[in-house]
């Protein structure tokens, strides 16, 4: 491969809603670019960039692939990112480092909700993007519809820079409105043919070239005196201008094409390496020291080296391999380089170019490259590498919080250790998935973005690890508490020959104010219950709290005090003022009126306007309580509490009331007391699993 300077590489970005067809478009590059020597197709399995086993089977990418190509003397690396919002994370992370990004919205579909969130994505990174719509050969593909759906609900001004020649299974090409010229596509080969422009498309033609000149001239106070003088603006200006107006992300252009049919492939091609801007186009990248001050670095050769790991994967032979983005200066294999994040030294072995799983290693890398290293110890995704004379951090992708868990337990006993240790390989990988231990509820929680990403993670658990699980709905952690007060005897007795047990204790058990905990008072007077003793009443009790009266969950927000009792001087011990202590426990929650008592969180529902009064008749029916509103762009944010044990299925379920176009978070808010109803059917199912266990 030629060697290229950071002015010839364009780091490309493929975003859009799932299913519009990015990785195909992908693959589509490779083969029309020379790269590849057959077309990958995703429905067959044959893609170079779905390579893993749970995208051919699925037929959908679920992690983000990186390749490379050769095109007009430039080098183009294509990040094709996950459509579906369960890995947005990873969309996010790519974006993070690419320079431009694709936007592929589907020809019959238009704009589809995750394409509105990538966009926006896109605007935080301030990236210059264009629209490539898909998929022009499918029944009922409307160009113009398309077009109309950026407007609405993108509310983004875009530039159509060439319209199609025929329709549906008639497309056959396009009309350059720059170069002002037909082409017509070969589907076997991708490659393109001039020739005429059709009759039929002159005058709308003339009227799209119009309003594009418009376009680029709005953008360019000398170009628009020009234009408003009444003068022709040439090629070259216009090219000029257009280039210029999409670095500066004041235009947004719109191609069109089908990747499956290989149309519009060389038109797509051309514009990456014509327009797009390169690393030094984009400028110096800015992060802090390690003092926390503001630095900067060039993408130039003779910049101290820097570079941010987007993405990491785990190997159970491999190792780790990070995916990174250098920003400035030259790295070389075999030389140790500063993990500025962790602040600790790395030692780079081998470098490699990937395309898809495929390693290709590198001699060197340039400031604006993309490659893959091997076996870094400590490494992981939104880590800054830099010169160990020059240390710098940038800034990372935030990690959002998980909104569906699942509790895991293994198929065949005594995989929890397999289970800890390929979920710890799996984490480096994804930071989006979370897992722990709920000592509550004793069980092993895995948490995601969703049911296809828990799923996702559970296949790659048994194809790389070797570790079966099933999956079951998350327990609630359920709570109990009293409501009454009592004062009650403890006594345990026991004589069976020689030294007996004795141990009597009177306590006075009355409520706390919810989140009260628990509280214990020694009011002893006069050692009708020696010192020694007493801690072993605490004990006892403390001990019958982790398994209440009602369900045997544990209680809370009570106090307790002790205030009488006896004792023998030859049979009384620890042990017997313990059991006293629990006994009494026991029996004065039986007299306070116990209640239980469930966790409620706070929700967050970002969704479309026209969806917000379906789901907030879901959350009244969750017995969810809305406590406010507010807008976002294009979308309402409602603020809820609703009781945990009504949304533990919600993300699916808002899914499909929002038709994908709906997202939430939540966190932990407090405890309230369960309506009697349901407290019942609690109960009764508590005591018939303690049934079923006793048999």
């Amino acid at each position: 491969m030629a060697r290229y300077e950071p002015r010839s590489l364009r780091n490309v970005a493929f975003v859009g809603h799932g299913g519009t067809g990015k990785t195909s478009l992908c693959e589509a590059i490779l083969f029309v670019s020379g790269k590849s020597e057959r077309l990958g197709r995703v429905d067959d399995g044959t893609s170079s960039l779905d390579y893993e086993p749970e995208e051919q089977k699925r037929h959908v990418s679920i992690s983000s692939a990186v390749s490379f190509t050769e095109w007009n003397k430039c080098k183009i690396n294509l990040l094709d990112t996950p459509g579906d919002s369960s890995f947005a994370f990873d969309t996010k992370s790519c974006l993070r480092v690419a320079d431009a990004a694709v936007v592929v919205i589907d020809a019959v579909g238009g704009v589809e909700f995750q394409t509105q969130k990538v966009w926006e994505f896109a605007d935080e990174y301030k990236l210059p993007r264009l629209v490539f719509i898909n998929r022009m050969d499918r029944e009922r593909a409307d160009f113009y519809q398309a077009l109309n759906t950026i407007g609405e609900k993108l509310k983004a001004k875009v530039s159509p820079i060439c319209l199609p020649i025929g329709k549906e299974e008639n497309f056959r090409g396009v009309v350059d409105l720059i170069e002002n010229k037909a082409l017509l596509f070969d589907s076997v080969k991708g490659t393109a043919t001039e020739t005429d422009i059709p009759e039929d498309m002159k005058q709308e033609l003339s009227k799209y070239r119009e309003s594009l000149i418009e376009d680029i001239a709005e953008t360019d106070e000398s170009l628009m005196d020009k234009y408003l003088e009444g003068g022709e603006l040439t090629q070259e200006e216009m090219k000029a201008g257009l280039r210029r107006a999409i670095c500066m992300g004041t235009l947004i252009p719109v191609i069109c094409g089908s990747a499956t049919g290989l149309k519009g492939i060389p038109v797509l091609l051309d514009f990456l390496t014509n327009y797009f801007p390169s690393p030094v186009d984009r400028g110096p990248v800015t992060g802090s020291n390690l003092e926390g001050k503001e630095e900067k670095r060039k993408p130039e050769e003779s910049e101290p080296f820097s570079a941010m790991v987007f993405k990491t994967i785990a190997d159970p032979y491999a190792g780790r391999l990070n995916l990174f983005r250098v920003y400035s200066g030259e790295l070389s294999p075999d030389s140790t380089v500063l993990n500025s994040s962790r602040k600790v030294t790395e030692r780079i072995g081998n470098i490699f170019f990937l395309e898809g799983k495929t390693q290709k290693q590198a001699s060197q890398l340039i400031a604006g490259d993309i490659a893959a290293v091997a076996k870094l110890k400590e490494t992981v995704t939104g880590d800054t590498l830099c010169s160990e004379r020059a240390p710098i951090v940038f800034e990372t992708v935030a990690v959002p919080p998980s909104i569906m868990s699942f509790a895991i337990e293994p198929k065949s006993r005594g995989d929890e250790e397999k289970i800890t240790g390929a979920l710890h390989r799996l984490l480096e990988e994804d930071p989006t998935l979370r897992f722990y231990r709920n000592d509550e509820t004793k069980e092993m929680i895995l948490s995601g973005m969703g049911q296809l990403h828990i799923e996702v993670t559970v296949e790659k658990m048994k194809r790389k690890f070797g570790v079966e699980v099933n999956l079951n709905i998350p327990k609630v952690p359920y709570k109990e508490t009293i409501k009454g007060k009592a004062r009650v005897q403890g006594k345990y007795k026991k004589q069976s020959g020689g030294r007996g047990q004795y141990g009597d204790c009177w306590i006075e058990l009355e409520p706390l104010p919810r989140g009260g905990g628990f509280e214990f008072v020694d009011k002893i007077v006069g050692g009708v219950i020696p010192q020694q003793y007493r801690p072993a009443v605490e004990k006892g009790i403390v001990e019958a709290m982790e398994q209440g009266v009602l369900a045997g969950y544990p209680v809370v927000d009570v106090k307790v005090s002790l205030v009488d009792g006896s004792y023998h001087t030859v049979d009384s011990s620890e042990l017997a003022f313990k059991v006293a202590g629990s006994l009494a426990f026991k029996k004065a929650a039986l007299e306070c009126q116990p209640t239980l008592l469930e966790p409620i969180v706070n929700i967050f529902i970002e969704v479309p306007e026209e969806y917000m009064g379906d789901v907030i008749g879901d959350l009244n029916s969750r017995r969810g309580k809305v406590l406010g509103m507010d807008s976002k762009g294009t979308t309402q944010i409602i603020k809820a509490q609703v009781p945990l044990a009504e949304i533990l299925k919600y993300a699916p379920d808002l899914r499909s009331m929002t038709s994908g176009r709906g997202t939430f978070t939540y966190e932990h808010s407090h405890y309230e007391e369960v309506p009697p109803h349901i407290a019942e059917k609690i109960i009764a199912e508590s005591k018939k699993r303690t049934e079923e266990g006793n048999k």
